[in-house]
């Protein structure tokens, strides 16, 4: 048995995945924080805006950690160990 090479390129997706959807996760963050800490631009229009960057914040948020998950799941799947003929494969 020899250390699965699957896991193993999974292991470096999953780091190089987290660190990206981390700044993917606050890529909208000083914006908001723009919007919704001071009165930058106010009526009908702002608050529309305000509405949709927020929601798109929190979309972004929420597909990033989808993305992670399933590579987490994926990992949880691969054997850590397999024989030398199905790591040449």
């Amino acid at each position: 048995m020899v250390p699965n090479p699957r896991r193993e390129e999974l292991l470096r997706a999953l780091t190089k995945v987290r660190a990206h959807a981390a700044q993917l996760e606050t890529a909208l963050d000083p914006a908001h924080a723009a919007f919704t800490g001071q009165a930058v631009w106010v009526g009908p229009a702002a608050r529309d805006f305000t509405e949709e960057l927020a929601g798109r914040r929190a979309r972004l948020r929420v597909l990033t950690q989808r993305i992670v998950e399933d590579l987490e799941s994926e990992l949880r799947t691969a054997p850590e160990k397999v024989t030398r003929s199905s790591a040449t494969r």
